[in-house]
């Protein structure tokens, strides 16, 4: 029995919303991504401003014809979505408290990596990955520890020089995560467990999940090469599994109703409903300032760039060989990030959208590389449904 009048009617307007579209196209494309083996389960939730206008689940935690079924309530490795949702929020977090400016040199938290070239380093190069630093380091291959780790990414000679190109570095997010733990002198995740999740009531998303909530995740990758079992709970990055599971660059799990959350703050210019009180009470968890800052391109660079302060944005198409993750139809006016694991998280500013997508596409393999086909059709129908 619903007792509060205010509840009756956010659940009357909502299921208005569902009814007021149609999403049988997007419903439609997922279903066969699933038919077609890119991925074994999904979610998927549109919303605005003020609520989701649909959210769906399809698929099973695995192609077994007995796996569990996904629900609304399951929960996905999220891959590189860790480096927005957690990283860069902190990082807007602390720098809104003046705690860290973005031309800091990541020298003057970390001296260890003041070697080698990269003394000028500075936080706005890790932001905006044109610091200089290689894509990519199989760290699984050559070091058995996180402080070896580490030591290899605080010692790592510059691969182009600062400032003159675009290369997206998990070795940024790493470091980014590292500057976040000596500033505010508390791990990563706890760090936005307390500043970030919480106040948010994002109560499906963390790092290291406990057993009780493994039971929700879906597998990722049967691993072959390296720990040679299934991946379920335990992150699939291979950095981030050498950093014990917490790092800036991947880690977290969470699902569409959690992440909408932030990306609904987000589009708010930081203000968010505080789960915790009676009523609607308004919190700002940004200052609508820093949420400009990060989330629009930046243009003060001399190289052709898409990328915001952490975030991605509308990419050039002419300068890619794969289609745009987030559609052709989405304005230039938008946000958003993938993750290896085939999820994704974007803000259309302008239509005031925003589309969650999350997959399992690299179960039972990274091999399977479907959602390249599946992501943008799902962005550009979305758009159109709404329209």
């Amino acid at each position: 029995m619903i007792k509060s009048p205010l509840i009756f009617l956010i659940l009357f307007f909502n299921v208005i919303n569902v009814y007021s579209y149609n999403f049988s196209e997007v419903d439609n494309i997922i279903s066969t991504g699933i038919l077609k083996g890119y991925f074994p389960g999904a979610q998927f939730l549109i919303g605005d401003e003020n609520n989701v206008i649909y959210t769906k689940s399809y698929g099973n935690f695995t192609f077994d014809e007995n796996s569990k079924v996904v629900t609304d309530q399951s929960i996905f490795d999220i891959a590189s979505l860790t480096k927005v949702i957690a990283t860069t929020s902190a990082i807007m977090k602390l720098y809104q408290e003046q705690k860290i400016d973005l031309n800091d040199k990541v020298a003057k938290y970390i001296p260890e990596f003041s070697n080698n070239g990269k003394e000028n380093i500075n936080i706005l190069n890790l932001l905006l990955h044109n610091s200089g630093l290689v894509a990519f380091i199989p760290f699984y291959k050559y070091y058995n520890s996180k402080e070896e780790v580490l030591n290899a990414i605080y010692s790592v000679n510059l691969d182009y020089p600062p400032d003159s190109k675009f290369v997206y570095s998990d070795l940024n997010a790493i470091l980014l995560g590292i500057i976040i733990e000596r500033v505010s002198e508390m791990s990563l995740d706890e760090y936005c467990k307390v500043n970030i999740f919480e106040p948010l009531g994002m109560k499906s998303t963390a790092f290291l999940p406990d057993e009780k909530m493994k039971e929700k995740i879906l597998p990722t990758e049967n691993d072959t090469y390296w720990r040679n079992r299934l991946l379920k709970g335990e992150v699939h990055d291979e950095a981030a599994a050498m950093l014990n599971g917490v790092s800036g660059n991947a880690g977290l799990f969470s699902n569409t109703e959690d992440l909408y959350l932030l990306m609904r703050a987000l589009l708010n210019d930081g203000v968010y409903y505080n789960p915790y009180t009676l009523g609607l009470k308004e919190e700002k968890l940004f200052d609508s300032e820093t949420v400009t800052l990060f989330t629009t391109k930046f243009t003060e660079v001399f190289y052709s760039n898409s990328r915001a302060l952490g975030w991605d944005t509308k990419p050039n198409i002419a300068t890619s060989k794969y289609r745009m993750p987030c559609g052709e139809l989405i304005s230039d006016n938008c946000f958003g990030h993938t993750g290896y694991t085939g999820t994704s998280a974007w803000c259309d500013a302008d239509r005031k959208l925003i589309i969650i997508f999350l997959t399992n596409r690299v179960y039972p393999s990274r091999d399977n590389e479907g959602i390249r086909l599946v992501r943008p059709d799902i962005h550009n129908e979305a758009i159109k449904a709404v329209q």
